[in-house]
């Protein structure tokens, strides 16, 4: 699958700092415009990140490298083999819907047929696409189940009642599903494709990953495949985009209250605390053993992705930051083999899907500013950890819209046609 595939890079504008951090040098006119910048608006007047094509560098330490180990590969020669699909998208006007179609367009999936999906206050309305004018039908699971694949991009409650339905049978459906429906359930693939596409051979029902996993792994697997993990330790930082429409809202309003001299601490509904200025150590709802439910979706996830045991170490703290998207996370891994930096560095600069941003004397590193919008996830900040013995310790920065949902999702659709998993019904 790696060999045969590879991301199609599509510029765009670098975004401006004013409108990825909140500070008091923050314009208002910039706050205003952010959700509407950066794909969180209502639904009509929201738009999708183009990836951007990484900045060239002669530096041995910054690199982007395709998904494909071959760098003849494309995603064309996909497109070219593949017979056209059709494809079906639920919910495909929010946020994680919108990524998805945006990347079935760039990067030339084989859709023949796109058919959107929507409640009955969308159904009739029609959405301008690569693949033609597309009207959006009332969801029924007869009309999912016509489709080649589907992807959910729903809340869990929608896909535990239909997914199922829409995969059963031989003239069902491949479904991927973008919630945590169906993430720990036995038999159903868990997938963060560079690590275990080979699960999704035979299967019609595949869950995608936490966000948060997904980008760590990808950075991770790597070093496991290299060192051998034994334990981890992750802190994330996670945009206020995390939350949901609800969630970036209430960030911007109440930046802008404190700014504007209306109020010195911001409003909370969706927070548990007030945002704007502020981090917050809490993230979904708190365990029984102290961990909230986000922190051990990580330990939970890492473990079935990765084939590691039950019991194997994990340990996360989720920390929700005042900025739109994409999260950060450091992480310190611990190894059975002796752990070399250089060697490390080599493993990641050749890892698909892995931009390698590692020029402290440059000024160079992983940042929500660079990675909003990348299809790649960037890694940096690579040493030896002084505090344990073979440990590396690293800092991550990836787009959770991107990786962490819609082109995780999108990319396991392109595995699951080289395996044979996922075809064009007869």
């Amino acid at each position: 699958f790696i060999k045969n595939y590879r991301e199609k890079q599509i510029t765009k504008a670098t975004p401006s700092q004013s409108a990825m951090k909140f500070t008091a040098a923050v314009s208002l006119v910039a706050i205003s415009t952010l959700s509407t910048a950066y794909g969180f608006a209502p639904a009509i007047n929201s738009r999708s990140i183009a990836s951007r094509t990484p900045t060239a560098t002669n530096s041995p330490i910054i690199s982007s490298r395709p998904f494909a180990s071959n760098a003849a590969a494309s995603v064309t020669n996909l497109s070219m083999s593949a017979s056209p699909l059709t494809v079906g998208i639920v919910g495909a006007t929010g946020a994680v819907g919108k990524e998805i179609r945006g990347c079935l367009e760039k990067r030339e999936f084989p859709v023949g047929t796109l058919r959107i999906f929507g409640s009955e206050r969308s159904a009739g309305k029609e959405v301008e696409t690569k693949f033609g004018k597309v009207t959006v039908e009332l969801f029924e699971e007869d009309k999912a189940r016509e489709c080649d694949v589907v992807f959910l991009a729903v809340d869990g409650d929608f896909a535990l009642k239909h997914a199922e339905n829409i995969c059963a049978g031989d003239d069902g459906a491949v479904v991927i599903d973008n919630s945590s429906a169906f993430r720990y359930k036995e038999g159903i693939p868990l997938v963060v494709p560079e690590i275990n596409a080979e699960t999704t051979k035979g299967k019609k029902l595949i869950a995608n990953p936490n966000c948060t996993t997904a980008i760590g792994l990808m950075a991770v697997w790597p070093l496991h495949k290299l060192f051998g993990l034994k334990k981890m330790v992750m802190s994330t930082y996670q945009a206020a985009s995390g939350a949901g429409q609800p969630g970036m809202d209430e960030l911007v309003e109440g930046t802008r209250a404190v700014l504007a001299g209306e109020r010195d601490v911001a409003e909370n509904k969706i927070f548990a605390h007030p945002l704007p200025f502020n981090v917050i150590p809490h993230i979904d709802k708190f365990q029984e053993n102290g961990y909230t439910k986000e922190e051990m979706k990580v330990t939970w996830e890492t473990r079935k992705i990765c084939g590691l045991d039950d019991d194997f170490p994990v340990s996360c703290t989720a920390v929700r930051i005042p900025t739109s998207r994409a999260h950060s996370e450091s992480i310190v891994a611990l190894f059975e083999k002796s752990v070399d930096v250089a060697a490390a560095r080599k493993a990641l600069e050749e890892a698909p899907g892995v931009k390698l941003v590692d020029d402290p004397e440059n000024l160079k590193y992983p940042m929500p500013l660079t990675a909003t919008g990348q299809y790649d996830v960037e890694v940096g900040r690579l040493r030896k950890n002084i505090a344990f013995d073979n440990a590396l310790e690293f800092f991550v920065c990836g787009d959770q819209l991107l990786r962490g949902a819609a082109l995780n999702a999108v990319v396991v659709a392109e595995a699951m046609i080289e395996n044979g998993a996922l075809a064009a019904k007869l």
